[in-house]
């Protein structure tokens, strides 16, 4: 049985302006730089930079998690969330990232109620881990977590899935959300995979839409 709608948005450029890696690398990890041109280039697969990006703090937790709660993220987000909320909608966080700086996000922010998927993360000898479970229903041996798989079973549950995204992993999701919303990257890929879209610059963009088709009140 399908009922009311969500809203699922990614995580790391999209809801946050800066992505955490780029945070660390610029910090922690210079030679993260070549890392990253040779993940763009697809030598490595994302979870694997993610990974060695991750993994290479040296930190005690109390300075990772300063550094976390850094991270800047759309001043429109807190206020959206609620209005979703308010108005019938459940929200959802969906990242190929990972949940351990997601969660201190919402914390900080005060965000309630909002499920997060994504590959999960802990802190262990002054870095972040990713533990990444093979057995989890949507594995994704690229980016850790499948994010088309979460969208479609989102599907099951609600009348209409909303997405928001800025890059490729989130063009997957994007073929099976009901309404996409792209910032950034995302907005070529779909064009280029004739996947229709909703051009965003911030979460203010996709309030007005969704007020001017009576979603949001």
């Amino acid at each position: 049985m399908t009922t009311n709608w969500a809203f699922v948005s990614d995580f790391d450029g999209t809801i946050s302006i800066k992505d955490f890696y780029w945070i660390v690398i610029e910090k922690y990890f210079p030679e993260g730089r070549d890392l990253f041109k040779k993940w763009k280039a697809g030598e490595i697969k994302d979870i694997d930079f993610l990974d060695t990006v991750f993994t290479s703090i040296h930190q005690d937790e109390e300075q990772i998690i300063h550094d976390v709660l850094s991270i800047p993220i759309d001043e429109f987000v807190p206020s959206f969330i609620n209005k979703v909320q308010q108005n019938g909608g459940s929200f959802y966080i969906l990242s190929a990232g990972t949940d351990y700086y997601i969660k201190h996000i919402l914390k900080k922010y005060d965000i309630r109620n909002v499920e997060v998927y994504s590959n999960q993360g802990r802190y262990h000898d002054k870095n972040v881990h990713m533990n990444i479970d093979k057995n989890m229903w949507h594995f994704s041996e690229r980016y850790g977590i499948d994010k088309s798989k979460v969208i479609q079973k989102l599907k099951e549950s609600y009348e209409t899935v909303y997405f928001a995204g800025d890059s490729e992993p989130d063009s997957h999701p994007a073929a099976y959300a009901d309404v996409t919303f792209a910032k950034d990257a995302l907005q070529s890929i779909l064009q280029e995979k004739n996947i229709p879209f909703v051009a965003i610059d911030s979460f203010k963009d996709i309030e007005a839409y969704l007020n001017d088709k009576g979603v949001l009140e």
